[in-house]
C-alpha cells in the first residue's frame, strides 16, 4: 500500500493531553536552549523534507520574509529520514525544521530531539481541525505544526474492472473474491511491498486494534488482539492465494509501471499518493476511479487514519537556535493561502489535503482530472465521505520508530512467504514489551 509515508491525518496521538511520569523516559525539556530573543538581524533556518512542492513553497516564503529565510534539503523518503535525523542528533547538527508523520511524534519527543513550541503556537488551535492539531502533540505540549491530512480511498482500473464484470470492492471479502478472478488473467488486485508493514497496520488500525494504550501510569502493548487478528486473516488470504504483487518501492519506477500498465488493478492509498501516479504514468490517464475504503463484512464504514495514511507535521527540533522563527516559518507553510494550493495539488505538490479545519475546500484540488477523467467530479464525494470516517483512538508509541523498523524484517518474510502474519504479530509482542522495558518505560502486555 505504501501507506507509510503520508500521514494518518485524524490519528490522536494518545499520549495527548496525558502527564504520567514513567509514560515518556528519556522525554526531554522544554527547549529551553532557545536563543531566538538574543539573535538579530536576518536568520537562516534549515529544512529537511521529502515531498514534491516544498522547494516552491520555500521559495514563496523566502520571497515574503526578509527577517528569516528556509535552507531547504531534500531527502529521499519518509524512513530516510528518520535514519538522517537520527544521525544527526547523535551528532548535534540538527535541522531546525523537520518534515514528518504523526507515527513518529511520541519516538522523537522521547528521544528529547524535539523542541516544545507550545508557546509560539498555541493560540493557532482553531485554524486546524482537531485530530491533525492532536497529532503534533505529546502530553499535551506542541512539538510541531500539522501539515496535512490523509484521507483513505480505493484508487482501481476501471478497465481492468469492467472487462472481467468486476465491481469496485465494498468489503475485504470482496476485495479477495475480486483479486482471485483477476488472478485467473495474470493480473494482480494489490501490492505488498517487502519493506512496507504499513499495510498490516491500517488494516489493524480500521478493525479496531491497539497496539499501544495508556493503562494507567504505563503503556499497555498488544500485537495479538480481536481486530489486529481480523486483519491478519484477511492479509493471509491474500498472500496464501497470491494475489498481491511483491514490487519493492525501492525501485519506485517500476511499481509505477506496473500500475499504468495494469499489471496491479487496486491500491489503498490516499489524495498524497495519486501525485506519484500523475507525475509517472504515461498510458493509463482517465481509467482509474474512486471508491470508499473496503469494510469489514456486517460493520459500517470505517477508514484508517492513514501511516503515511497518517497525518503530516513539521517538527522543530531542541537545537535550532531559533525556535520561535521556525515555529512561525511551519505555520506560515501550513496556512499561507498559496502554499496551502501548492502542496494540496498532485500535479504542483504532493496531493496533500491540508490540515486545515476547513479542508474541503482543497478537494478538488487534492485530486487529479488527468488521472481520473470523467471520474473525477464523483472522486471528490468519495474523498470529503472518507474524511467523515476516519479513525480517531489510535496511539503511537514512544519506540514507533523502531518498532516499525522491527516490524519490516518480519514483514519481509510474510510477503515472501516465509512465516505467517500471526507468527510475526507474536514476535512483535514480545519484542516490543522487551524494547520498552530496556528504554525503562513502563508497560504492560
Amino acid at each position: 500500500m505504501n501507506v507509510t509515508s503520508s500521514r494518518r491525518r485524524f490519528a490522536t496521538a494518545a499520549v495527548a493531553g496525558i502527564a504520567l511520569t514513567g509514560l515518556l523516559a528519556a522525554c526531554g525539556g522544554s527547549g529551553s536552549g532557545d536563543t531566538s530573543s538574543k539573535s538579530s538581524g536576518p536568520v537562516t533556518l534549515d529544512y529537511w523534507g521529502w515531498a514534491n512542492g516544498q522547494e516552491a513553497v520555500v521559495k514563496a516564503f523566502n520571497a515574503s520574509h526578509k527577517d528569516v529565510q528556509l535552507k531547504y534539503t531534500k531527502v529521499t523518503d519518509q524512513l530516510t529520514m528518520q535514519k538522517q535525523l537520527t544521525n544527526a542528533v547523535k551528532a548535534g547538527n540538527t535541522p531546525c525544521l523537520v518534515q514528518n508523520t504523526a507515527e513518529y511524534v511520541t519516538s522523537w519527543v522521547s528521544q528529547g530531539a524535539l523542541a516544545d513550541i507550545t508557546q509560539y503556537v498555541k493560540g493557532d488551535a482553531a485554524t486546524f481541525n482537531p485530530g491533525s492539531w492532536a497529532s503534533a502533540q505529546v502530553q499535551g505540549r506542541l512539538y510541531g505544526v500539522p501539515t496535512g491530512s490523509a484521507p483513505n480511498f480505493t484508487i482501481y482500473r476501471t478497465d481492468i474492472f469492467q472487462k472481467y464484470g468486476l465491481k469496485p470492492p465494498a468489503t475485504w471479502d470482496d476485495f479477495i473474491t475480486a483479486g482471485k478472478v483477476l488472478k485467473q488473467h495474470g493480473i494482480k488486485i494489490t501490492n505488498y511491498a517487502g519493506e512496507d508493514p504499513s499495510t498490516l497496520e491500517v488494516l489493524s488500525m480500521q478493525a479496531g486494534a491497539h497496539w499501544y494504550a495508556i493503562d494507567g501510569n504505563s503503556w499497555k502493548v498488544d500485537f495479538q488482539d480481536p481486530g489486529t487478528l481480523k486483519a491478519a486473516k484477511v492479509i493471509q488470504e491474500i498472500i496464501d492465494n497470491d494475489l498481491n504483487s511483491k514490487l519493492s518501492f525501492a525501485d519506485y519506477a517500476a511499481v509505477q509501471r506496473n500500475y499504468d500498465n495494469g499489471g496491479t488493478a487496486t491500491r489503498q492509498i490516499s489524495t498524497w499518493q495519486m501525485a506519484g501516479m500523475v507525475q509517472n504514468f504515461t498510458k493509463s490517464f482517465g481509467k482509474w476511479a474512486l471508491a470508499p475504503w473496503p469494510t469489514y463484512p456486517g460493520e459500517a464504514p470505517k477508514t484508517p487514519a492513514g501511516t503515511n495514511l497518517t497525518g503530516g507535521v513539521t517538527l522543530v527540533t531542541k537545537g535550532c537556535g531559533h525556535q520561535e522563527q521556525a515555529a512561525q516559518a511551519a505555520l506560515w507553510m501550513s496556512t499561507d493561502a498559496g502554499a496551502v494550493k501548492t502542496m494540496a495539488s498532485p500535479e504542483t505538490g504532493n496531493g496533500v489535503m491540508p490540515a486545515l479545519k476547513d479542508s474541503n475546500a482543497y478537494v478538488a484540488e487534492s485530486v487529479s482530472q488527468k488521472l481520473l477523467g470523467t471520474n473525477y467530479a464523483p472522486a471528490q464525494k468519495v474523498v470529503t465521505d472518507s474524511l467523515g470516517t476516519v479513525t480517531t483512538d489510535w496511539a503511537f508509541g514512544p519506540d514507533w520508530t523502531a518498532m516499525f523498523t522491527e516490524m519490516q524484517a518480519g514483514w519481509a518474510k510474510v510477503v515472501a512467504g516465509q512465516e505467517k502474519v500471526t507468527d510475526l504479530l507474536a514476535h512483535m509482542q514480545q519484542w516490543t514489551v522487551n524494547d520498552l522495558k530496556s528504554r525503562g518505560i513502563s508497560v504492560k502486555g
